[in-house]
């Protein structure tokens, strides 16, 4: 915001506005930062008391002919911001001039969002890390008999003891035919021997998201039909990562991914007809029915636009995303029995670089062989 009719605001500033110090309230709720400390501490130019917001704002808002803001978001804002134009508009005599236009700033900041700084790319590395330790630790305390909420337990225990309080989301642990429901929460069936178990967690960070889906034998060791789909899943995943750079878009990942899923359906009798047709006709989206992936950063899903003028954005150095194929066969769907109740789901999250892509969570194992390993007693 740029104010160039204010003596005590003027030039092209940023301003907070908190609760003053309260030794009593302080006592009772916690401590406040108080207008003296807030803007050094919050590393912005001006701090100001939260009580004397209306006034000031009507000050800011002054003179100029637009005012930017997250127009209809929230009520009381809206209200705020149209007191203080209404207080410009109805004192001429005062010199006042209130704006012509407001505009809704999201799709600036949403566009400004998808691009990560250094600072930022750390503490999401830091949010992958605790949450790939969360997933390893799921891992190696699953076995047969166990109950999808000890596993959610583990997790959340995990990102507490690390520092991450809050979950980015539910946590998604599902058994057997379970991972087939792609936002299963119940999170309370006892685990078979010899079913897959389906974990999508992710642990927050100062602000930060991180979100990661592995699936594993709960008893350690894949099945031969088992080890046949999730080997599918991991090939898709890599063939999609492998188009993933600057330059590129999420569609010709997508592309890639579903042609090497409908090779592998058509290979294992669960897709009939030719690889070519199949991919016309979209029937793999029977069995892998969502995105290939979304943007991640202060919200699991996050802010941005994936089209820019009817055409598919371009991704490009620093912009974070997942990347989750999966493959779901629910036990009516007519496929070879060997098959059905499976459901797998590989998700990693990346960075964009200049020369590709860069996986901040690698630290989960992934490949049959890195879990089995992992898994053995």
């Amino acid at each position: 915001l740029v104010l160039s009719n204010s003596v005590q605001y003027s030039g092209s500033m940023s301003m907070v506005f908190v609760q003053p110090s309260d030794e009593v309230a302080e006592i009772w709720h916690g401590r406040r930062l108080g207008v003296d400390k807030a803007a050094s501490a919050l590393n912005v130019d001006h701090s100001e008391n939260i009580e004397a917001l209306s006034q000031i704002l009507t000050d800011l808002v002054d003179g100029h002919d637009n005012v930017y803001y997250a127009l209809g978001k929230d009520l009381f804002a809206d209200g705020l911001i149209q007191s203080a134009i209404d207080e410009c508009t109805t004192a001429p005599k005062q010199s006042k001039h209130a704006p012509a236009s407001r505009h809704d700033i999201r799709p600036i900041l949403h566009a400004m969002r998808l691009y990560k700084s250094a600072a930022e790319l750390e503490v999401m590395q830091a949010a992958a890390d605790i949450a790939s330790a969360a997933h390893v630790r799921a891992m190696k305390y699953a076995h047969p008999g166990c109950n999808e909420f000890e596993l959610e337990a583990e997790i959340k225990h995990e990102f507490a003891m690390r520092g991450a309080k809050h979950e980015a989301y539910h946590s998604i642990v599902g058994g057997g035919e379970n991972a087939c429901i792609l936002h299963y929460t119940q999170n309370n069936q006892e685990i078979a021997d010899g079913d897959l178990v389906l974990i999508d967690a992710g642990c927050e960070l100062q602000g930060y998201a991180s979100d990661i889906t592995r699936t594993f034998p709960v008893n350690g060791k894949f099945s031969a039909p088992q080890a046949a789909l999730y080997q599918l899943v991991l090939d898709a995943q890599l063939a999609a990562l492998g188009v993933l750079k600057p330059g590129a878009t999420i569609s010709q990942a997508m592309s890639a991914c579903v042609r090497v899923l409908v090779e592998g359906l058509v290979r294992l009798n669960v897709l009939s007809g030719s690889v070519e047709q199949n991919i016309e006709d979209e029937t793999w989206r029977a069995f892998f029915m969502h995105g290939l992936g979304h943007w991640l950063g202060l919200d699991v899903h996050d802010v941005g636009i994936y089209k820019v003028d009817g055409q598919d954005r371009l991704l490009a150095s620093n912009m974070v995303m997942t990347v989750e194929p999966g493959l779901y066969i629910p036990s009516s769907a007519n496929v070879p029995e060997i098959y059905k109740g499976i459901g797998i789901r590989i998700e990693d999250d990346i960075v964009i670089t200049k020369e590709g892509n860069s996986v901040l969570t690698q630290k989960v194992p992934k490949t049959i062989a890195q879990i089995e390993a992992l898994m053995q007693p």
